[in-house]
């Protein structure tokens, strides 16, 4: 049997109030209106509900007997269909997942602790590495936020840009080009290539040949720690992000110089599933990843 679950609420209404006409007046709707659903709820239930007593009318001992689960089933329907927006976060205690190249774990993520352990000590982070290649984590809520270069192109995701982020050559600060770098001597260097699927070539590439110029990759690494430490040890140059770089580059030891030709900045996305758009918690953590990058930029 299907029922219709608007009889609760005018079941519960008719309980607290103790007459149709009351609970008429509670719903606005006419009192022909509920005591027309008075009599399916009798049908429904084969109780009366109501009964009259000379010029009122008392509950049954079975209306009796139900009028708490009554009210408190309408209640929780009704807190289910208007939930709560506001967001405590002295009570927040939610574990959030993020998944992002080494480079941004290395500057951002330092940064997000701090500000969510100041904030919102409930609230604790997972922090994983990008994989080689494109999963549905995001899609099946394995991960909460995807923090880098990428952007979903489905429209069931959501993507922020956060800021832009121009590409500097990373070296040793003896490096023979440490002193002053231009595009023949970019080119005729030895790199290394930062790229999650193994890639031997980037856009810089594009660049170079319309130059006429071709550089020499020795080695094309996943992550940019990976491809500092290279070169550290020898004369490989490594094209990388600045601010998201900076504080890798200064933990190898080594110095950065600008590019030697106009190339965009990249852009840091980021990236969500639709379904977390009006979770208050997730919203809140997205600004948090916003301050924090506002933070590292304007150091």
């Amino acid at each position: 049997m299907q029922l219709d679950l608007n009889l609760l609420t005018v079941l519960d209404a008719l309980l607290e109030e103790g007459s149709v006409m009351g609970a008429a007046e509670r719903l606005h709707l006419s009192s022909p209106a509920v005591s027309r659903t008075l009599g399916r709820l009798r049908a429904v239930t084969g109780d009366d509900i109501l009964v009259r007593t000379g010029h009122s009318m008392v509950p049954t001992p079975y209306a009796v007997s139900v009028r708490e689960d009554v009210h408190r089933l309408v209640r929780q329907a009704h807190e289910v269909l208007s939930p709560v927006r506001e967001l405590n976060l002295a009570e927040l205690d939610r574990t959030f997942t993020i998944q992002c190249h080494d480079a941004v774990a290395a500057s951002l993520v330092p940064v997000l602790v701090g500000r969510i352990r100041e904030r919102a000590s409930g609230v604790r982070l997972r922090v994983l590495a990008e994989n080689s290649m494109d999963t549905n984590d995001l899609r099946h809520g394995r991960v909460d936020l995807e923090v880098g270069g990428g952007r979903p192109e489905l429209p069931e995701f959501r993507s922020e840009p956060l800021g832009d982020d121009r590409l500097v050559v990373a070296m040793r600060a003896d490096h023979p080009c440490a002193s002053g770098l231009d595009l023949a001597s970019y080119a005729a260097q030895p790199h290394v290539v930062i790229s999650r699927r193994g890639r031997l070539t980037a856009s810089i590439d594009d660049v170079l040949a319309a130059q006429g110029l071709r550089r020499r990759v020795v080695a094309a690494v996943a992550t940019v720690s990976t491809a500092l430490q290279i070169a550290a040890r020898g004369d490989a140059l490594v094209t990388c992000t600045a601010i998201l770089g900076r504080p890798l580059i200064e933990a190898f030891g080594l110095v950065a110089r600008p590019l030697p030709i106009e190339s965009p900045a990249a852009t840091i996305n980021c990236n969500w599933h639709q379904r977390f758009d009006s979770d208050p918690a997730h919203a809140w953590l997205r600004e948090q990843v916003r301050a924090s990058l506002d933070e590292i930029t304007a150091s």
